[in-house]
């Protein structure tokens, strides 16, 4: 047993998988654009990943772009029957490392070709739409027809399951009208929580939810109040940011992500944090502490 299993498990599509995961973003080069710094370092990363007991690995083949995917080939293929890689379409790169939506039916079943390949796979386990309606943050906005090709190649046997990133609760209900939607991946931190009304409607639905950027975007203010706790209980900000989430509801599934076999180590063993109720109540009102 794992450090990991302590979060415990929750199902993503047909599988059930721990709630510790692993987001491969980090493996591209500065700006998620070009190869790593330390290929043998990427390398490594995984495959501890996998050691300590990592089911679930997030990834896109516009990180680098192509880089990520070839790099979790390379360390981890043929891949153990119980990994599940989740990818994301709906994006491109350009030469200057911009990021350009990319919704036609051609750009998408080429990006869905693209990950088979470079992740030398069959078949897709969980591929998310990201939607592109505005960059920063979940816009409003229909997204029938780039849905409506990705259910085509999931009839096609390509693509397991359908899921949708940086999605308003509307777009949700939009999808759920064209495929089933097995989970989502939005902005969700201790200081960012616009999420909540969401993260409690997808649990009571049994719905996988998926934040990413732990600790993006924190003021000082707020950065202060979590290095305090932190340091009360002889962790890292970043352990203590992830305790929090795995704690917040049940069906919340983690992908940190790191090029650092010793941090990511420090990330695995936030499974095994607890947080006393105080500090839970103060970490909460992070989010009312003004900018």
């Amino acid at each position: 047993m794992s450090i990991i299993d302590e979060a415990g498990s929750f199902n993503l599509g047909d599988r059930n998988v721990k709630r510790l995961g692993y987001g491969a973003m980090q493996l591209a080069g500065p700006g998620v654009f070009g190869p790593p710094r330390d290929h043998g370092a990427a390398l490594a990363v995984l495959r501890e990943a996998v050691a300590s007991g990592v089911d679930h690995i997030d990834t896109s083949d516009f990180y680098g772009p192509h880089v990520t995917n070839q790099i979790i080939r390379e360390a981890l293929h043929p891949y153990r029957d119980d990994l599940v890689i989740v990818t994301k379409v709906g994006a491109r790169r350009g030469t200057d490392g911009s990021w350009i939506p990319a919704f036609s039916r051609d750009e998408l079943t080429q990006a869905v070709q693209d990950n088979l390949r470079n992740l030398g796979l069959d078949v897709l386990d969980v591929v998310n739409l990201r939607i592109m309606v505005d960059v920063h943050g979940p816009a409003e906005g229909s997204i029938e027809a780039p849905l409506t090709v990705l259910a085509d190649l999931q009839r096609q046997g390509l693509v397991r399951h359908v899921g949708l990133s940086n999605a308003t609760s509307r777009q949700i209900a939009e999808g759920r009208g064209i495929t089933d939607i097995v989970c989502v991946q939005n902005q969700y931190n201790l200081a960012h929580r616009a999420d909540d009304r969401l993260i409690d409607e997808l649990s009571r639905e049994g719905t996988a939810y998926v934040p990413f950027f732990p600790l993006g975007g924190f003021t000082p203010l707020q950065s202060s109040t979590l290095s305090n706790v932190a340091a009360r209980l002889d962790a890292t900000p970043m352990q203590v940011a992830l305790a929090w989430l795995l704690r917040r509801a049940p069906n919340i599934l983690l992908i940190p992500g790191t090029s650092s076999v010793g941090h990511l180590r420090e990330n695995l063993a936030a499974a095994g944090l607890v947080l006393p109720d105080e500090a839970i109540e103060e970490m909460n009102r992070m989010a009312d502490i003004a900018a």
